[in-house]
């Protein structure tokens, strides 16, 4: 029978019998088990073939078992750990978790625990392996986006399907979401990504000039008009026209929009030639587009040709599991363009960007990161560098945890047999905060207002009292 295809098992055992012992008891499973009796020939193996399960003896006449564990966790090896031991205690436990340990199992134990932790070993080795495969489908980036949620693989997958056809696609989104720049990730999946990328904001420019920019005019067509001039339509000929914030289009130029749409042919001001073009239109707007059709301002006919492959972008609080990922971005970005030498956010910083709701979404996240790179130096970015909106924002959730109520009159004196020790209230204070935040310690320091490393300081202390 063919072994090559199965899971590898490293055992390292110094004891002679006891390596016997386990190979016996391992002897029917469907493994290739290599054993070894030193940490040296342990590490040369894992250095040339690593395996998929380790079942590590922690007492090793070399070294300490727990540096080989060590060594898997630093290089982020695929491999499963399995540790034995005669000097189990809770610390000893701990640590080895706290380095990646799957299992943790005494001496002695019999050959039926031996098989149970191993299989179960290798059921989360592949599991694993699914895992980083569908990982392999999540994006931390995309065309211009940056986002590994849930929320945003949705939009990647949309724009993928998406994209090689000629539909029209119709994004909405809050203010600051990145409308351009899913319009631009569209055109640039799209077999039309060597042809022009034309974006016209239809709310920045005065009504009178939008059909002239979108359909250019000829000479002499209104006072100023001293040449003829191609209009965005044109320019866009094979490639994608982005119209922005198109619920801000007059009433009167949509319906010469509709009659484009339909025909694929335009005028420009002024001319009485028709020009055809070959465009694949996309549209955003931040507004709720139906209840502009409902209030008369946006034609529902207009809506019905433009809302054909809908996407909403979700607002920076919905995917809160990006805000880090995307600060450390500009971060980056702009320490490099600065030439500083920022290394990333403190512990408490971090708490303050994940419970910052962000009403403005990536594009205050971006101010915010530029500000704070701009006016500070490094190494990391502190609580004290950010700008008012962030520290107006962290003092108001440090008053809500841990601070009695404001009340216009003076508290009444309790009993002295009810007043607690201040480190009990403080403990109190603290445990609260954990609970809110969900035990996510980053986040109830920031609502705190004090660094994580002194709630792990008095968590400690708590714990050796």
């Amino acid at each position: 029978m063919a072994t090559t295809n199965l899971p590898v098992v490293l055992l390292i055992e110094d004891s002679p019998s006891l390596s016997l012992l386990y190979q016996d008891y391992l002897r029917h499973e469907k493994i290739r088990l290599h054993p070894v009796n030193n940490g040296a020939k342990a590490l040369d193996f894992i250095d040339e073939n690593i395996p998929e399960v380790v079942v590590l003896d922690l007492n090793l006449p070399d070294m300490n078992g727990m540096d080989i564990l060590k060594r898997i966790n630093e290089q982020k090896l695929p491999c499963t750990t399995v540790i034995i031991t005669a000097y189990g205690s809770v610390d000893v436990a701990v640590d080895a978790m706290r380095y990646g340990a799957f299992d943790f199992i005494e001496k002695p134990f019999t050959g039926k625990r031996l098989l149970v932790t191993l299989r179960n070993a290798l059921n989360s080795r592949s599991l694993n392996d699914e895992i980083e495969l569908l990982r392999q489908d999540f994006r931390n980036s995309y065309h211009g986006f940056i986002g590994s949620s849930l929320a945003m693989q949705t939009v990647y997958r949309i724009i993928d399907s998406a994209a090689p056809s000629k539909a029209t696609v119709f994004i909405t989104g809050e203010s600051g979401t990145g409308k351009e720049v899913c319009a631009e990730a569209i055109h640039q999946q799209s077999p039309r990504s060597h042809k022009p990328f034309i974006a016209l904001n239809c709310a920045a420019i005065p009504r009178d000039l939008m059909e002239s920019e979108i359909f250019g005019h000829v000479k002499g067509a209104f006072t100023g008009a001293s040449s003829e001039r191609k209009g965005a339509a044109a320019q866009a000929d094979g490639g994608t026209l982005f119209l922005d914030e198109i619920c801000e289009m007059d009433i009167e130029l949509q319906s010469k929009l509709l009659r484009f749409i339909q025909t694929g042919k335009i005028q420009k001001v002024g001319g009485s030639v028709m020009e055809s073009v070959d465009i694949r239109f996309i549209c955003a707007t931040n507004r709720n587009p139906m209840d502009e059709v409902n209030a008369g301002r946006f034609r529902e006919d207009l809506f019905y040709r433009l809302h054909v492959i809908p996407i909403q972008l979700p607002s920076l609080h919905e995917r809160q599991e990006d805000v880090l990922l995307i600060a450390n971005r500009f971060l980056a970005d702009y320490s490099a363009e600065e030439q500083k030498n920022f290394l990333g956010l403190s512990p408490e910083c971090e708490g303050i960007f994940i419970n910052y709701p962000w009403p403005g979404n990536v594009r205050e996240l971006q101010n915010v990161m530029r500000n704070t790179v701009v006016l500070n130096k490094g190494p990391w970015i502190q609580a004290d560098m950010l700008p008012a909106q962030l520290k107006a924002f962290l003092n108001k959730s440090a008053s809500v945890i841990g601070k009695p109520a404001q009340t216009s009159e003076p508290l009444p004196l309790l009993p002295t047999n009810e007043i607690l020790p201040l480190w009990q209230v403080e403990k109190a204070a603290i445990e609260n905060a954990i609970r809110h935040c969900q035990d996510n310690i980053p986040q109830a320091a920031a609502m705190l207002g004090v660094s994580p490393s002194t709630i792990y300081r008095k968590i400690q202390t708590w714990q050796k009292n």
